[in-house]
């Protein structure tokens, strides 16, 4: 008789594994994170991606996908998701909060070769956490060797999240090779969820390998004519995928040491054009201390800069007399990205998705109402359906600046620079508006931390009463308090009966 053991073919191992891999995992499990300032904005960011996902469970799109598989299945010991009565396994959690945190591109950001947002990993994070804090504190089958954490832990590993997505964008494309940025958030949840479970380094290399083995997510639902919803959920597709992975390497499934170089079956021949990744720097803490906010708008941050040098040309028209229905046509300044994703000045708006990434539609949207909320790209939102935003959109041209486009990939500056020439109608041209770095640049941080606050009590608002809120938003205003707080007994501060 053949030992059931032996049914399925084993792979031979490999003398060792690629090195991307090797220095990801010895980063998650070696390297400690001594830096007060990537802590101290880590603590921001957890407020406001929490903020962000809150936002989302006021619209519809967002809350049908949510909850478990099976209607009315609660988990006992499960992960809570914030602002709602569900209680699930991690996997389905990590994808709850996944899908909240991202569905308004409201989340940080980060800018590089390949863009994305760094924040979206803690989906993957939070929900693990959660789970093995509230089952381990229970008893019985301890997880990861019965650890339990608090949210500094979770701020530790949202560090480490932050700078292996944020350093593989720096000089990796993906988006010019078709795939989407998620990739990058289910190998850095996955590289972290890993070593929460309490896997060996060994088994963390295993992990990642697995995660650069599954099949990768196209751009497609990004662009025309093919923009959709999913781009919303993405994030929480990639977050549940790293921790369903996890829990199969821990419970004994292998990795693949050369899943990056094989020739011929590797990512790098299937997916990459054949090129290994390049790297600018060593992991540590510099993206999470470089990340940039999203404090002003719910706009794909390539037109933050220029939505905000709309707003000050509204102040200037006032002072004219003039309004948006007096401007002839505008042209944009900018940098290179920001025409590659969301230049989109003659293609049809057909609905939430198209909206949120076409610079135009902020830009006028802007210029009309003087404001841009998430409520502006819904199809039946005054905004869509405004025949002068629409004329307006098609009268808003890019162009590209060299300079721009090269001070967007300095490491030194990292800015996202757009500049505005109005036209009138009359022929008056006005000043060009330039603006280089946003609010949530880390050249303006301190300007936007009390901002990055107000946006965080204003997302908790509807869903909480007075006293809850303040709670939340003191909680978050005491560092060492917070950091402290046992992870569980902080999701429960977020736990509702129902949906809004």
């Amino acid at each position: 008789m053949i030992p059931k053991s032996d049914a399925m073919a084993t792979p031979k191992k490999a003398a060792e594994y690629d090195k991307e891999i090797v220095d990801m995992a010895s980063y998650i499990h070696n390297y400690k994170i001594d830096s007060d300032l990537a802590i101290d904005t880590a603590r921001f960011v957890f407020l406001d991606t929490l903020g962000c996902g809150l936002k989302a469970l006021e619209f519809p799109q967002c809350t049908k996908l949510l909850g478990p598989t099976v209607e009315g299945t609660t988990v006992p010991h499960g992960t809570k998701v914030p602002g709602t009565p569900y209680q699930l396994d991690p996997i389905n959690g990590a994808f709850n909060i996944g899908a909240m945190i991202r569905w308004l591109d409201f989340n940080d950001c980060w800018l590089a070769a390949e863009w994305g947002h760094p924040s979206d990993n803690l989906g993957a994070i939070l929900a693990v956490a959660d789970w093995m804090t509230r089952t381990n504190k229970a008893g019985g089958t301890k997880i990861g060797n019965g650890r339990t954490f608090t949210v500094k832990d979770v701020l530790e590993g949202m560090v480490k999240a932050h700078e292996i997505q944020g350093c593989l964008a720096l000089e990796n494309s993906f988006n010019k090779v078709g795939l989407d940025h998620v990739v990058l958030v289910k190998v850095a949840s996955t590289a972290v969820v890993s070593q929460m479970l309490g896997l060996s380094e060994a088994q963390t290399r295993d992990a990642i390998s697995q995660a650069w083995c599954d099949g990768q997510s196209m751009r497609t639902y990004r662009h025309t004519p093919n923009t959709m919803s999913r781009k919303s959920w993405a994030a929480g597709d990639a977050c549940q995928t790293a921790v369903n992975l996890c829990l199969k390497v821990m419970k004994g499934e292998g990795g693949m040491a050369t899943v990056l170089s094989a020739p011929t079956w590797g990512f790098y021949d299937v997916n990459f054009s054949g090129k290994p990744f390049e790297f600018q720097r060593a992991y540590g803490s510099y993206v999470m201390e470089n990340v940039l906010f999203k404090v002003s708008y719910p706009a794909e941050f390539h037109s933050q800069t220029a939505v905000e040098a709309a707003q000050r040309l509204n102040k200037k028209l006032a002072a004219m007399g003039k309004t948006a229905a007096d401007i002839d046509h505008v042209v944009n300044r900018t940098h290179e990205a920001c025409i590659r994703i969301i230049d989109k000045q003659h293609k049809p708006m057909d609905n939430f998705a198209d909206r949120d990434h076409c610079v135009q539609y902020m830009v006028a949207n802007m210029f009309v109402y003087n404001r841009l909320v998430a409520e502006d790209y819904a199809d039946s939102s005054e905004a869509a359906q405004s025949p002068l935003l629409e004329s307006l959109r098609r009268s808003i041209s890019c162009v590209e600046d060299p300079q721009f486009t090269a001070d967007y990939h300095d490491p030194e500056k990292r800015t996202i620079a757009n500049a505005l020439t109005v036209t009138l109608k009359d022929g008056t041209v006005l000043d060009e508006e330039v603006v280089e770095a946003p609010l949530g640049h880390r050249l303006r941080r301190e300007e936007a931390k009390p901002e990055i606050l107000e946006k965080y009590r204003r997302h908790l608002e509807p869903h909480f009463p007075a006293e809850r809120t303040k709670q939340l938003v003191d909680l978050g205003n005491a560092p060492e308090k917070l950091y402290a707080m046992p992870v569980d007994e902080y999701v429960d501060l977020y736990a509702k009966e129902r949906i809004l």
